[in-house]
This record gives C-alpha cells, structure tokens and sequence, in this order.
C-alpha cells in the first residue's frame, strides 16, 4: 500500500455556502470533528484542536494553521506537527476540503496528504496512515448528519 494519499467524499443536502461554513468555523467544526476547535480561519490563521480523553492528561491536542480559504469551494489546513513549529510540507498532513454543488446539495471531497514527506520509518508510517483512515471514515459521516441537523433546524 502507498500511504501516500487518504481521500473521502460525501454528498450532503444543502448548499456549498452552508457547508463551507460547517469545515470552516471552528464553532460548527467542534460539532461534528474535534471536541475544541480554536482558530482564525483565514488564510495563514493558526490555532489549535483538541480530541478528549478520559483523563485530561490524556487529551490529544493538535496545533493546525489554515492554508487555503476560498469560499465556498475550497478550505484546507495543515496539522500533525509539533506546538511551536512552522507548519510546512515535510513536518505535517495537508487536509483539504472541496465543495461541487451536485443536484440538490454538495459534494464534499476529503483529501489528506503529507504521510510519506513525514519521513516517518514504515511501521510508523503505516499506523498513522491506518490511524487516520479510521479517524476520517468516523468523522465523515458525522459531517454530513451534522448538516442534516442544521439545515433541518
């Protein structure tokens, strides 16, 4: 296997201006992906998430810097580096998301690259990988429930 790039997509029913809100905005973000989310989303803007545990020790806290905000069709950041670093492509993973209207709603495209420029040796490579596809395959489907909720209220 490559390692190399993770993608996911989904169709959700409503337009890419709500739904560029809810990958963009730290407040919808923390609804449906990380418990908090604190960031600027602009272009350069940086911040942090946080996944809790049980033990708050044990919280996993990522810093993330936004690369690309173009509304409504495409946001994407950088994360999975460590605090206090720049965020540049040899030290952490690139998510980008796209928006394409399709019939009544939104395609959404999930791309995650950057795993093999980590330079991680290939057991660590391939955990953080699998690791990620696992995050991604439980993250994406409460994506589109969470703009089903929105958009239904």
């Amino acid at each position: 296997m490559e390692f190399g790039k993770l993608e996911r997509e989904i169709h959700v029913n409503a337009s890419p201006e709500v739904v560029f809100d809810v990958i963009s905005r730290p407040e919808h973000i923390r609804e449906w992906w990380p418990d908090e989310a604190v960031f600027e989303p602009v272009e350069g803007g940086s911040g942090h998430i946080v996944f809790r545990n049980d033990a708050p020790a044990d919280d996993k806290v990522e810093p993330l810097t936004v690369v690309a905000v173009e509304p409504p069709h495409r946001f994407s950041f950088r994360w999975v580096y460590r605090d206090g670093e720049t965020a540049d492509p040899g030290n952490s993973l690139l998510v980008t998301f796209e928006l394409e209207p399709a019939g009544d709603g939104t395609r959404v495209t999930m791309v995650e690259t950057g795993f093999r420029e980590r330079g991680w040796q290939a057991a660590e490579l391939e955990a953080a990988y699998n690791d990620h596809v696992q995050g991604w395959d439980y993250f994406i489907p409460r994506l589109g429930a969470y703009v089903d909720r929105l958009v239904a209220a």
